[in-house]
């Protein structure tokens, strides 16, 4: 039975993760920073499924909860990098601390992570990243300039580490999801995201299932040819 690792899986994208990772027969250790609800509810829909609260902004919160993923499941196949967080801000309002949470959040967790999950899978010479972008990372994104940036950062690394993982068997991808109906696009108001679907050719806003799939393909030896490649989940939004 294979395992993945997944950063930020108790809701949205992370929890339809677990859920489909879970369907396919992994066993799956997840992280959560506060939505202890949701984690414990995903953990009584399935077997082999193991909740981890940590922050993981925080290097030694990351090392804290793989440890124990580790403890409880082994060395890991896969690892899916998803925390994330998002903002709204004229560029000239942001403060460092924008800036700070922002890339702490989005790219620092993905880094830690892979730091925690790399030894293991450079000595069984194997293993699957995928990070969770965004389209904006790819465009480029009005009064979400912090975030975009972080977005953009996650595709840069995950090209650069495939390069350099490569030789030892790992492969590392990015999804780069378009407009999903998750809380994290909640704020926004009907009118707003019924434009943004009407901006998609696919005449609609995404599932965070669907994403999921894409990402549980990613990981798995179907797509044992494919490495440093973004695969943007958006129905045409960005083509």
């Amino acid at each position: 039975m294979k395992t993945v690792w997944i950063t930020g899986g108790s809701r949205g994208i992370g929890a339809a993760c677990v859920r489909a990772f879970a369907a396919e027969g992994w066993q799956v250790a997840f992280t959560y920073r506060s939505s202890a609800e949701h984690a414990q509810r995903l953990t009584e829909e399935h077997a082999h499924v193991f909740a981890l609260q940590g922050d993981m902004t925080v290097k030694a919160d990351v090392e804290r909860c793989f440890d124990l993923a580790r403890q409880t499941f082994g060395r890991p196949d896969a690892l899916v990098c998803n925390v994330g967080i998002a903002q709204q801000k004229m560029f000239c309002d942001l403060t460092d601390t924008d800036w700070n949470n922002m890339l702490n959040a989005n790219l620092m967790s993905a880094v830690y992570a892979m730091q925690s999950a790399l030894p293991d899978f450079v000595h069984q010479k194997a293993g699957s990243i995928v990070t969770v972008s965004s389209v904006w990372g790819v465009t480029g994104a009005s009064c979400e300039s912090h975030y975009a940036a972080s977005k953009a950062a996650l595709i840069g690394l995950t090209k650069s580490l495939a390069q350099e993982l490569g030789p030892s068997g790992i492969r590392v991808n990015c999804v780069a999801p378009g407009v999903i109906d998750t809380d994290m696009n909640a704020a926004h108001s009907d009118e707003t995201m019924r434009q943004l679907a009407d901006e998609t050719p696919l005449g609609r806003t995404g599932k965070a299932e669907e994403v999921a799939q894409s990402i549980v393909y990613l990981c798995s030896d179907k797509a044992s040819f494919v490495t440093g490649q973004t695969l943007a989940v958006t129905g045409g939004f960005c083509v």
